[in-house]
């Protein structure tokens, strides 16, 4: 982990998915031990669609948000990429292997981390866990210590590695979580809600870690997270998938842009002003003001102009100029089914 990866390295797909498709069939059974009965003569069976046709490429080093509704097939795609799933059609290629094979050499260069599942022994240290994890990637003892030493000073938790699991916070066992993940060096890392449960302090010390990792090794990250300030502050690329489709593929900036193309603007002056000269106009919506404060939307492309005409108005104190917030876009987008290709 001491080297800084090379951004000229970036630009190499290690995913590429296409017309990736997941069906579960399963029995459909009626309550009662009448439906019961009646499914041993006659079992009725139904097929539901996770995953419908997605195609999409993810390249090294790159960090992307898998984003969608629940229920979207998010979870289903993330397992499908690192083999735990087998696909039903489609093809799908990660580091030039086939996921579903589960290979050794494959499944050494990476990892899976669920916020809702563990893979540390709840009644012994991490250390017990990360030792087993030496052992079944076959880890030399110099590489090992680095690896432990690096990722423990990065996470803060080198007084925790000799504790019992049970006996440390939701916070730190996810810190842990993501040692235990990445004691091995992968490639990819495959995250799902991984701040799920923690408190704002925790969450904003597992983004700063899942950065610096990328930074320093180069390692791609795929993470799904209903929270958006995680998507925020990892993502530069998202991808939304909704019903099993993806429906939106591109740069979280693109996104916000084609979602709100308006700037939120709001003028603070040390004395009273006349708001009427910038009244609801050709680009310009929901003036409000109250004398020493005037707030609008505005559309990016007249942002400039309504800028210069705000500060000849009278003396500005603070000017606050922001995009629409992304918890309340993806909210929108999500109540809009079937609408996100057009976004």
């Amino acid at each position: 982990m001491t080297n800084t990866f090379e951004a000229s390295s970036r630009r190499l797909p290690v995913i590429a998915a296409t017309g990736l498709t997941k069906t579960y069939t399963f029995h459909k059974q009626q309550a009662g031990l009448a439906g019961a009965l009646r499914s041993l003569v006659r079992r009725t069976y139904e097929t539901r669609l996770a995953v419908d046709e997605i195609t999409f490429t993810i390249d090294r080093g790159e960090v992307v948000g898998l984003l969608g509704p629940n229920g979207a097939g998010k979870t289903t795609t993330l397992k499908l990429l690192s083999g735990l799933l087998y696909v039903t059609s489609g093809e799908l290629e990660v580091l030039g292997f086939t996921p579903s094979d589960r290979k050794h050499d494959y499944l050494r260069r990476i990892a899976l981390v669920m916020g809702q599942k563990t893979m540390l022994w709840w009644d012994v240290p991490a250390m017990e866990t990360l030792l087993l994890h030496k052992d079944m990637y076959g880890l030399g003892a110099k590489e090992f210590d680095r690896n432990v030493a690096e990722l423990a000073e990065l996470l803060e938790v080198q007084d925790l590695l000799n504790v019992q699991v049970r006996k440390v916070s939701l916070g730190e066992r996810m810190k842990l979580e993501l040692m235990a993940a990445l004691v091995h060096g992968p490639e990819i890392l495959f995250l799902d809600e991984p701040t799920i449960g923690l408190d704002v302090v925790a969450k904003a010390r597992v983004r700063t870690f899942l950065a610096e990792v990328n930074k320093l090794r180069g390692t791609t990250i795929l993470v799904t997270s209903h929270d958006m300030d995680d998507i925020e502050a990892l993502c530069s690329r998202v991808m939304i998938i909704d019903d099993g489709r993806l429906q939106y593929d591109g740069g979280l900036d693109e996104l916000v842009h084609a979602a709100r193309p308006r700037k939120l603007v709001r003028a603070t002056y040390a004395s009273e002003v006349d708001g009427s000269r910038l009244a609801a106009g050709e680009g310009v919506t929901g003036v409000d003001t109250d004398g020493l404060t005037i707030t609008l939307e505005v559309d990016r492309e007249r942002a400039g102009d309504v800028l210069g005409q705000l500060t000849r108005i009278g003396p500005l104190v603070d000017l606050d100029v922001a995009d629409a917030d992304i918890e309340e876009i993806m909210r929108d987008l999500f109540l809009r089914r079937g609408t996100l290709g057009d976004a």
